[in-house]
């Protein structure tokens, strides 16, 4: 259970985006992060747009009408079900976050939506999320859908097989459906300011893991990646916002089943 005195991620990523759902709690842990490496902030705006992009190709592209969004956190601007809904009203989308604080606030934010739910759910357990009742009643797993796997994986520890993890959510993927995934990796910041960052998560929030391109890339294995495959954020199918000097901060790529 989160309580006022424990900062927990849901809340330190409003607080990188510019949120007001965040306690101070948070905004002291996040900000011994931006000490650390001060481009986190610049990045983590860039994988929220690549969300953007990523269910706008999705919706618009790929024909996708089911979403199911992996650690959704707060609502914030530009959520899931607004951006498909702008292709298409009829599309359903289900949020899934382990907090019950996120799922009670995205809940009350969707009471009057009748095609989008939040539920609990555990990432690292596929099978009892998959078949949880609410999520049923919303998606038809036997029909194309996208899940979304955007900066969540990073929670999972090595010893809990994070591509294994992923590539039970991939075979249950029916044919035509995509997966994708972003990634925080250290790749582009020096290792002494990764592992600053990475002792604040360590130390009260949840453990986070850094990882670089070939173990990200070891999770799509079974997926046709979308071009440009597996970027940077900023560069997967930027539009005219892309930042002149993007921060390599995230992986990202979607893949098709």
């Amino acid at each position: 259970m989160t309580t006022e005195r424990t900062p927990t991620i849901a809340r330190m990523y409003d607080y990188y985006l510019g949120g007001t759902e965040n306690l101070d709690v948070d905004r002291e842990a996040a900000d011994q992060v931006i000490a650390a490496v001060p481009d986190v902030v610049a990045g983590i705006r860039q994988n929220r747009a690549f969300l953007g992009r990523a269910v706008r190709f999705l919706a618009a592209e790929a024909g996708i009408r089911q979403f199911i969004d992996i650690g959704a956190g707060l609502p914030t601007q530009g959520n899931v079900h607004e951006i498909a809904h702008g292709v298409d009203p009829a599309a359903r989308v289900v949020y899934v976050d382990f907090d019950p604080e996120v799922v009670a606030h995205a809940g009350a934010l969707l009471a009057r939506e009748p095609n989008a739910v939040a539920i609990e759910g555990d990432v690292r357990r596929p099978e009892e999320l998959l078949a949880h009742p609410r999520l049923r009643e919303l998606v038809d797993l036997d029909r194309p859908l996208a899940i979304l796997m955007i900066a969540v994986v990073h929670f999972i520890p090595d010893a809990e097989d994070p591509a294994g993890v992923v590539g039970r959510y991939r075979d249950a993927l029916p044919g035509g459906s995509y997966l994708a995934l972003t990634h925080a990796t250290a790749d582009g910041i020096p290792a002494d300011a990764a592992s600053d960052a990475m002792d604040v998560y360590r130390s009260g929030v949840t453990p986070l893991y850094l990882r670089r391109r070939e173990r990200v890339a070891a999770q799509l294995a079974g997926l046709t990646l979308v071009e440009p495959g597996l970027v940077n954020v900023a560069e997967w199918r930027p539009d005219a916002s892309k930042p002149d000097d993007p921060k390599l901060m995230f992986y990202g790529a979607v893949g098709r089943r």
